[in-house]
């Protein structure tokens, strides 16, 4: 027997004894009978609660399962009726949470769908960012100032500190909005995921909250004044400047999907993006082997056409600066639609990323 308790800190929250009692039952039970028990909730901080050593449940999971948004590929499944271009815009907005892309009108326009899903005030992702942030107990205060200051595009702890003239805070903020999975820390591809370096950086962890804290969220008060039209427009003709670095991450997805089945070799380790001093930054890198040696380098641009000719001399000089690079290594450009003049290098562009 199969018992699931969706939303489980809600039902915590009316009922305090909750925990003590699911356990009393499941211990009764569970000897008596083939029971299993699924907790869900989307409260990362309630969720994560129950695990920990003074909780009633402690002790008594035998899974713990985060379960993430779709990947570009995935979310194109919710979206067949679109153009791979128009399913990166949608990505874009909604990330790949099933219940924003079911929102999108396929039949419509980019713009249309930006109209009907935030220019009104009770509009479903108008509402959603304040409901997201009220959920996990950041709905002001300086955490949500901190999160505006990622959005706007100061990522290092010093822009941030910097940004909200609050530097003794900072740090405790940053760390708790990682554990509730808002914010992403990042270090360039070839230093440990959970280092702790001067290159660290912060993002938004997922493209709807980023969507909502960055272009959206400047128009909340003309949207709530009846100008929802005219801000549709706007955002609209902005949406490519917020589609720039989500493209690049899909970008990095569809690269960890080319590596699966051994397209860069057997021993591929991970894939991210690498930045250093004197404006080094490369989109892609995948690192395979011992010690970790670069084999695939790549760019994207989210340009309906790029010339892998013009890119490619500036992409071999930025690989120079990595630690270690393969004799033979591989050279990937991605656009929009098409990538021309591509010999001796991989071409990608939407519709592989959105397949």
């Amino acid at each position: 027997m199969l018992l699931v308790l969706d939303e489980y800190p809600e039902l915590a929250a009316g009922d305090p004894a909750i925990d003590t009692r699911l356990r009393a039952v499941w211990e009764e039970e569970r000897n008596q009978t083939n029971l299993k028990v699924l907790l869900c909730g989307s409260a990362v901080r309630s969720m994560e609660a129950m695990v920990e050593y003074r909780s009633p449940l402690h002790g008594r999971f035998d899974l713990r399962l985060l379960v993430h948004p779709f990947r570009p590929h995935e979310a194109a499944l919710m979206l067949p009726d679109l153009s791979p271009e128009d399913r990166a815009r949608a990505w874009s907005v909604c990330d790949g949470t099933p219940l924003y892309l079911s929102w999108w009108d396929q039949a419509a326009p980019t713009v249309e769908n930006l109209r009907r899903l935030c220019g009104e005030p009770g509009a479903p992702l108008r509402t959603e960012g304040e409901l997201i942030l009220a959920t996990d107990g950041v709905a002001g205060g300086l955490a949500r100032q901190v999160l505006g200051a990622i959005a706007a595009g100061q990522n290092r702890y010093s822009e941030i500190a910097q940004a909200i003239g609050s530097g003794r805070q900072v740090a405790r903020v940053l760390d708790d909005l990682e554990k509730l999975r808002l914010v992403d820390r990042v270090v360039p591809v070839t230093e440990q995921a959970g280092a702790r370096s001067g290159r660290t950086g912060y993002r938004i962890a997922d493209n709807f909250l980023a969507f909502w804290l960055g272009p959206l969220s400047r128009f909340l008060g003309e949207i709530d004044r009846g100008m929802g039209d005219m801000v549709a427009r706007t955002l609209n003709s902005r949406l490519d400047d917020h589609i720039g670095p989500r493209f690049e991450e899909a970008f990095r997805c569809h690269l960890r999907r080319l590596a699966i089945p051994g397209h860069f070799g057997d021993e591929v380790l991970r894939v991210g993006s690498y930045w250093a001093r004197g404006d080094v930054e490369i989109d892609a890198v995948v690192l395979a082997g011992t010690p970790p040696t670069a084999v695939a380098v790549g760019e994207a641009k989210w340009a309906a056409q790029v010339s892998a000719r013009a890119l490619l001399p500036t992409l071999v000089e930025r690989s120079l600066a990595l630690p270690r690079r393969a004799d033979d290594l591989m050279y990937v450009i991605c656009a929009r639609t098409r990538v021309t003049r591509s010999e001796g290098v991989l071409p990608v562009t939407a519709a592989d990323i959105f397949a």
